[in-house]
Parts: C-alpha cells; structure tokens; sequence
C-alpha cells in the first residue's frame, strides 16, 4: 500500500478508536512499536497520523512518557449561564444522562428558604450520572418544588436536558448563583465517576431562577476534579480603586 494511503488508512482507524473511547480522556497509548503493529503501518508513518492528530488537539504527546488522550474539560463560559448539554454541544460532544434515582421528599432547612417555599414543602428530587461520549464527569442532584415542577416525575429524563425540559414547559431561565468547593470523593461517588476512592472532586453548588427571580430549582453537581474548570469575571470595587 503507498505510503499516503497507510497513513490515511491508520488516521481514520486511530480516530474511530478515540471516538470509540478505546482510548478514553486521560490514557496513554500503547508504545509506537506496538500502535504502529495494531495499525499495520511502519512507526515512520504512526509519527505522521499522531502528529496530525495532535494538530487536531485529540491527542497530546509528553516528554519522555509518550502520548496521551486529553482529558474532558467542562467549564462555562465567563459569566453564562449554560446547561451541561449545551457545554458538551459547544465542545461537539454528546451529553448523556443516567438516572439514579427521581422521587419527592419535604424539603431540607438549607432547601426551604432557597426555592422560597415553606420548610418541608415536597420537593422533587432528580439525581443523575451525566457524561460526555459516554465518559462519566458529573453526578448531579437537582430539587426542585413539587408545586412548580411536580410533573418531572412522569418525563423521560434519560440523556435529556433538564434546562430544556423546563424551557418547554413555559419556565424562562436567567441567571444562577454558583458555590465551588473542592473537597475528596466518597466511596459511592468514586465509584460512580470512575475515581479512586479519595480523589479530588469539585463540588459546585447554584440555585437558578427564572426571568421573574423565582427560584425554581437548586443543583448540586459533584465533579471530576480533572474534567471542570470555573471561570468568573472580577472586577476591582470603585471604592477600592485609588482617585489621586
């Protein structure tokens, strides 16, 4: 086989096994010796497609330990107000969401005063293993008042955007205020994302509301710390700001 078409020939099989997560975010890949075995192609040509892939940002090489599939990183854009979906599409990725568990339970002490409702008021409460392509980077809880949103608990809300389910139901989202915190994965979140028992997680908490400041639902979501970054806007006050 010439060696142009070798070359595309092992492109396009190395892309779908990254596409395939054969490779997932954050491994390594075999040694040239053996890639280039796997592939059929002489190690002179696998430097080519991995250096083409590397332009392309879907593999990066390290000194001395060779190369890697970058890791997934969510993060929002600097002051928007984005669903994981909508991260994932920005990324061409596709999200996906598995549910855990979707009930409703009285309202907590730290809940009732969020979403504006009496203490022990029913809420509905949705966890969910959300992922992109299939690499799990977040478990999310969402609760929401059952007297705004107690129909949640008859939709499919499998591989389904929650922002976009509640959009089609009338409700028009605006802002959210949002916690960060890092802290170390419990045994049942290691095992849900994929993690050593212990490891770094960022936990980020937010209430959202809708254009006329009703708060309709809290979230907590507890990720990967290697799969999120978070990104703000600061500004310097006026007052601390210097006139002479």
């Amino acid at each position: 086989m010439p060696q142009a078409a070798a070359q595309e020939s092992a492109y396009r099989k190395l892309s779908e096994m990254l596409q395939r997560g054969i490779y997932p975010p954050g491994s390594r890949l075999p040694g040239e010796r053996s890639l280039a075995a796997r592939l059929t192609v002489s190690r002179s040509t696998l430097r080519l497609v991995l250096a083409r892939l590397a332009d392309e940002h879907a593999l990066v090489a390290s000194a001395q330990r060779g190369w890697f599939v970058p890791q997934i990183v969510l993060g929002e854009p600097p002051s928007m107000l984005l669903s994981f979906t909508e991260m994932a599409r920005s990324r061409g990725l596709r999200a996906t969401a598995t549910v855990l568990s979707c009930s409703t339970r009285p309202a907590t002490l730290q809940e009732a005063p969020a979403l504006q409702v009496a203490p022990t008021a029913p809420v509905v409460e949705l966890v969910r293993l959300r992922g992109m392509d299939a690499v799990p980077v977040t478990i999310e809880t969402a609760v929401l008042p059952v007297s705004r949103a107690g129909w949640l608990v008859d939709e499919e809300l499998t591989d389904r955007s929650l922002y976009e389910i509640l959009e089609a139901h009338g409700f028009v989202l605006q802002r959210s205020s949002y916690t960060v915190q890092a802290m170390n994965a419990d045994e049942r979140q290691a095992q849900l994302l994929g993690l050593a028992t212990g490891a770094a997680v960022l936990v980020a908490q937010d209430v959202t509301y809708t254009v006329d400041r009703l708060p309709l639902l809290t979230t907590l979501n507890v990720y990967r710390g290697d799969a999120y970054r978070f990104e703000a806007d600061l500004f310097r006050s006026p007052a601390l700001t210097p006139t002479s």
